[in-house]
């Protein structure tokens, strides 16, 4: 009888649960470990279901695998795990691309209503018990940008479009066929975009061509009365001349669900600038959102078993699945 492969499980102190890894658990060797134990789990391993999605444990414990076959990531972003021995290795690596796309869409529209009808302002306000008439702004008829153009851009885009936001993407080929959003700019006729827009979202993956890509010249070509809403990676924005852009009026708003550094240190001025929504990751944190990553990667699990082609396969050279 073939021995079961063995699948080792990286977490940080919180398990999958047990219902949703019973497809896995049926067929395979599990072997449950934290990032101080990952090295000593990974020989003999055959898959590597990285539910610990923030760690950076993996890149350092990769010289003690010996034909590792699979490393599955439980995030859409997978920057953290690319290094370059796992880029070089002939691991597959996929990720839980669709599991956040609905709920981020859904965030993504949720700051655009929170700065166009000032609700920190009436929530600080309230909090002071000052009443204070002031009037709002109508968010149909305004222009957005969304840089990057994956299932995240694409719902985000369907989300904004619903309250008459008129949207454009940002990706790296311009086309102007685009099924979701019509134009797609390139990098060259990002800056021109740029200052089309009153609401610029960040939704890229992270990668070596878009790090620090919103930066003084970015911010720069935007408008002085435009809102940057963050949630692809912190390391797309160079945070401190984020903070001057906001200090000097050369923007009126970010919305940050992600930051650089990560967590936000407690004195971090972001904290203290008035224009400025801050939320801790969790922009695609939906109530069962757990449980559909792991059912994401028993789906896979059973179609390695049987060897069929895995779902949500990233190009390692790229750093996301392409297509997307």
């Amino acid at each position: 009888m073939p021995s079961q492969p063995v699948v080792v499980v990286l977490h940080d102190g919180r398990l999958p649960s047990t219902e949703e890894m019973a497809p896995v658990a049926e067929q395979a060797e599990l072997r449950y470990v934290d990032e101080a134990g990952l090295a000593d789990a990974l020989p003999g391993a055959d898959v590597l279901f990285a539910y610990h999605f923030l760690s950076r444990a993996v890149p350092d414990a990769w010289h003690a695998t010996d034909g590792l076959q699979w490393l599955h990531v439980a995030a859409a972003g997978v920057d953290r795990f690319l290094s370059p021995e796992v880029v070089a290795d002939p691991v597959v690596v996929t990720n839980s691309r669709g599991v956040f796309d609905a709920a981020i869409g859904e965030y993504v529209l949720g700051q655009v209503l929170a700065f166009a009808k000032d609700l920190p302002g009436a929530v600080r306000q309230q909090q002071q018990h000052e009443w204070q008439h002031r009037e709002s702004e109508r968010v149909a008829g305004t222009d957005a940008l969304v840089v990057g153009t994956g299932p995240i851009g694409r719902a985000i885009a369907g989300a904004l479009r619903a309250v008459g936001v008129s949207v454009r993407g940002a990706g790296r080929r311009a086309r102007t066929d685009d099924p979701d959003f019509g134009t797609v700019c390139g990098p060259d006729d990002l800056p021109a975009e740029l200052g089309a827009a009153d609401w610029v979202v960040a939704a890229a993956p992270l990668t070596e061509a878009t790090r620090g890509m919103f930066d003084a010249e970015a911010f720069a070509a935007m408008r002085p009365s435009a809102r940057l809403i963050n949630v692809g990676r912190g390391e797309l924005v160079r945070t401190d001349e984020l903070v001057a852009a906001l200090r000097d009026g050369r923007l009126a708003g970010a919305a940050l669900d992600v930051v650089d550094p990560e967590p936000l240190p407690t004195a971090h001025p972001l904290w203290d600038l008035p224009q400025v929504i801050i939320t801790a990751h969790r922009s695609g944190d939906v109530v069962g959102w757990r449980e559909e990553l792991v059912r994401v990667f028993a789906d896979n699990f059973v179609r390695w078993q049987g060897k069929q082609p895995l779902h949500n396969v990233v190009d390692k050279t790229l750093g996301y699945v392409p297509g997307s």
